[in-house]
């Protein structure tokens, strides 16, 4: 796609983290927290429900090298790994990409819920 942000930077040797044969992956330029990542199909596709069987398990093999990644430069307690599927969802460039969010002691006052925080007053869902 000739206007789609992540196929122009797909190439871009000095931004990218990772690749395989199908997924590439960089740190956000935008980051949640320290380390913050994306891992991008090479193929133009919007959802993740479009992904093949063989992109999922590729999908999946890059997650953990970032991680690895993530692991050794930022020295995380934990991970968000997320997808915003469809605008309603939250997703702004229409090119499917996977966050990986390294989560620290203390960065959110109660991180119970984790995702389920994306629609507030949702995510406390344990009685005290």
């Amino acid at each position: 796609m000739n206007n789609c942000i992540f196929c122009s930077l797909a190439n871009e040797k000095d931004i990218c983290l990772s690749e395989n044969e199908l997924f590439w992956s960089c740190f956000d330029d935008q980051p949640v927290t320290n380390g913050h990542a994306l891992v991008i199909p090479k193929r133009h596709l919007d959802s993740f429900f479009d992904l093949s069987n063989e992109e999922i398990k590729a999908a999946y093999d890059l997650i953990k090298k970032v991680k690895d990644i993530i692991d050794k430069k930022h020295h995380p307690d934990a991970y968000n790994i997320g997808i915003n599927n469809g605008q309603v969802a939250g997703q702004t460039i229409l090119h499917l990409h996977i966050h990986i969010i390294p989560r620290y002691v203390g960065d959110v006052a109660n991180p119970t819920g984790g995702v389920r925080n994306v629609i507030p007053k949702k995510g406390t869902y344990l009685k005290e």
